[in-house]
């Protein structure tokens, strides 16, 4: 016969024992207002004050007009004026501008012709979603754009079908597929789940099953058990990497632009980040159950602030300073660069110098916390 005590016995049991691991209580509790604070706040598809460089060879009224309804559609944050069209690519080839304008020399005296003069934007659509709103944005600029300054005797100007044309030009994804963008970031976030619960959980177990122990009765020094633990994942994490590289472009065509010594560099120091980090983490956990949780704990924000699946730059300020932290959102810029962009070492130096930075410190962290757990 059942008993109502007995049952009540053991739910007060577990009810203590969840009580007591307050790591696990803290990750029931943060994971879910983590989720809500993430997608309620953070997350949009439609971004806006992209940042946007120009390049203005015409001086005119009706120039100024064109950059002020950029300004006004608030899809446009013009933040840099550039001297000359190599300035121009440049800042987009880098990354430092999502959009660039020219604006012709003979802007106006071609609007005064009505000799339909054309208007270049040239789009970073390495992200499709991020450019598609402020894209489709344009396409009503030349109806509004001057209508203040097309009176008197320039209205019969303002009467033609439109007084100038927006040509726009997709660079390095001119067809807007979304694979291209979406695939080459798997590397990062495969690699990132896969090695840093992998190793937490491997030396986790290791420690339940007492081989930690073994350990403390030789002469081996922290970092060299941290380097020899660690050597045999690096080599799993670059057959990872080759395998989806290789898959992406034989299955879905992903282009290869170049960039090879950027992409290597960028998942080497990947790779080491990510195995240090699930170092450190089962240094912290006490159960296998820990380190997964804590590994899923890193791996949610890396998914949704890194830009992976949504648009960076549609996220807020916080939220933007927030995933800069996170290590993906740097792995994500030098692969995506190196094969959509062909970006080198150069372009691609300051993410792969928060790579390096980040491999540092969690490094440092991970030998110091390994040497504290066996004191």
């Amino acid at each position: 016969m059942i008993s109502p005590s007995r049952i009540l016995a053991v739910l007060a049991k577990e009810f203590t024992q969840l009580m007591r691991d307050r790591l696990t209580y803290a990750m029931l509790i943060g994971i879910p207002v983590i989720q809500l604070l993430l997608f309620g706040y953070a997350i949009n598809s439609d971004p806006k004050q992209l940042p946007t460089a120009v390049l203005v060879q015409d001086q005119g009224q009706f120039s100024r007009s064109v950059l002020g309804a950029l300004k006004n559609s608030d899809y446009f944050n013009l933040r840099y004026t550039a001297r000359s069209p190599e300035e121009m690519h440049k800042l987009i080839e880098e990354g430092a501008v999502q959009f660039a304008v020219t604006i012709p020399g003979d802007f106006t005296r071609r609007v005064v012709r009505r000799d339909n003069p054309q208007i270049l934007v040239e789009a970073d659509a390495s992200d499709p979603a991020a450019t598609g709103p402020a894209v489709a944005a344009l396409a009503s600029l030349p109806q509004y754009a001057l209508m203040h300054d097309l009176k008197g005797a320039l209205a019969p100007v303002a009467r033609t079908a439109q007084p100038f044309e927006v040509v726009i030009q997709r660079r390095y994804n001119p067809e807007s597929i979304t694979a291209y963008n979406i695939v080459p970031g798997l590397v990062a976030t495969i690699l990132s789940l896969t090695l840093v619960i992998m190793t937490a959980l491997g030396m986790t177990r290791e420690a339940e099953r007492g081989t930690m122990e073994t350990l403390l009765s030789t002469p081996l020094r922290p970092l060299e058990v941290m380097i020899g633990k660690l050597t045999p994942y690096v080599m799993v994490g670059i057959i990872q990497a080759t395998l989806i590289i290789t898959l992406a472009r034989l299955l879905f065509g992903v282009p290869m632009a170049g960039g090879w010594p950027a992409l290597i560099t960028g998942i080497f120091l990947f790779i080491i980040g990510s195995l240090s980090l699930g170092f450190l983490v089962s240094t912290v956990a006490r159960n296998q159950l820990q380190a997964m949780q804590m590994g899923f704990f890193y791996f949610l924000p890396s998914i949704l602030l890194s830009g992976f699946l949504f648009p960076f730059r549609g996220m807020p300020a916080w939220a933007q300073w927030l995933g800069t932290v996170i290590p993906v959102t740097h792995m994500l810029r030098v692969i995506r660069g190196s094969m959509l962009k062909g970006v080198g070492i150069g372009e691609a130096l300051p993410s792969l110098g928060a790579l390096a930075l980040f491999v540092l410190v969690v490094a440092t962290l991970a030998v110091k916390q390994y040497r504290t757990t066996l004191d």
